[in-house]
């Protein structure tokens, strides 16, 4: 009976020990899947951090693309001289322009308003153009995209910011 008990602890220790070091096929489908996707993205990161080597040009007409363009592609260049203007209208950096342009451009596709990249860098940088003093460029595009929830296209909705960022510089203050 000793023995019995033994030999069936010892099966089910060892059926046990085989599941543990090796993957089953789906697992390593799915590992090896998730790495190709990593790979093919590397490109392209879904938000341009501080230590990423991508020139921020490239990387907004990129994403817009949804495909990686070259450095001196035309979409490229364009949007390099777009987040230039910006910047001195902003506080933030280019970077963090071009990450809440994305941002923007994701919330309104969907909510069905899709737009591009370039049109709300330049509406943008023009409401700011406007305005007394550096803007907070997050600050703007949230109000900008509140404006556009309530049926205002894109036009109006530029012209209703700059009227409310227009009025800092004249000494007002709109609601």
């Amino acid at each position: 009976m000793k023995r019995s008990s033994l030999g069936s602890l010892a099966i089910l220790l060892a059926l046990a020990l085989g599941g543990c070091g090796g993957k089953d096929e789906d697992q390593a489908k799915t590992e090896e899947q998730s790495v190709v996707a990593t790979q093919s993205d590397a490109d392209i990161p879904t938000w341009l951090s501080p230590t990423d080597a991508m020139d921020t040009g490239r990387w907004l007409a990129s994403r817009e693309a949804g495909r990686p363009m070259a450095n001196d592609d035309a979409a490229s260049a364009q949007m390099r001289r777009s987040l230039g203007q910006a910047q001195a209208f902003f506080i933030e950096d280019p970077r963090m322009i071009a990450n809440r342009t994305v941002q923007l451009g994701q919330m309104l596709g969907e909510a069905g308003k899709t737009e591009r990249y370039e049109d709300l860098l330049e509406g943008l940088t023009n409401v700011a153009r406007g305005a007394k003093g550096r803007q907070l460029y997050g600050e703007m595009c949230q109000h900008y995209f509140n404006t556009r929830q309530q049926g205002d296209e894109p036009a109006a909705a530029f012209a209703k910011l700059a009227e409310r960022y227009g009025a800092q510089r004249d000494g007002e203050t709109k609601p």
